[in-house]
């Protein structure tokens, strides 16, 4: 396979990548996520995304902020890789190049939530040298407004 990586920055880099995300949340429609886009762009959210010629196979969003419990992070958040290429090393080139991103970006670390019940991902990112830290509480206020 002959894989780049690319990041993408605008909304509209982002939406021709929607069937990817829809691998993610099936549901989710094209008006939906520009709207959520257009609500996260201007709060640091990038995307990163591996392709194989005009081909994506697999991406992630990324956002760095600060909290006072570890100073500067990078955030990873939506990460999938199409089911037709899981286990060819395109989730580990995304880690690394995020890994490096956050580097240049001077941030203490690296954070991410995984669903309780999805054990493929916790193996992934152990294996990828994460760990928990605690937990991620969440009080649904109402689920219709939530993709998954």
């Amino acid at each position: 396979m002959n894989l780049s990586i690319k990041e993408l920055i605008t909304v509209q880099e982002m939406l021709f990548q929607i069937e990817t995300i829809r691998h993610l949340y099936p549901k989710l429609s094209l008006e939906q996520y520009e709207n959520y886009l257009k609500e996260m762009v201007p709060h640091n959210y990038t995307q990163i995304a591996v392709f194989e010629n005009d081909v994506c196979l697999g991406l992630t969003g990324c956002w760095s902020a600060t909290k006072l419990w570890t100073g500067k992070y990078l955030e990873i958040d939506n990460f999938v890789v199409n089911p037709e290429f899981r286990s060819r090393g395109i989730g580990k080139m995304l880690t690394h190049y995020i890994e490096k991103k956050a580097i240049e970006l001077n941030c203490s670390s690296i954070v991410l939530d995984a669903f309780t019940g999805n054990f493929a991902a916790h193996r992934f990112y152990y294996n990828q040298g994460y760990a928990p830290k605690g937990f991620h509480f969440v009080k649904i206020l109402d689920e219709t407004k939530m993709t998954v």
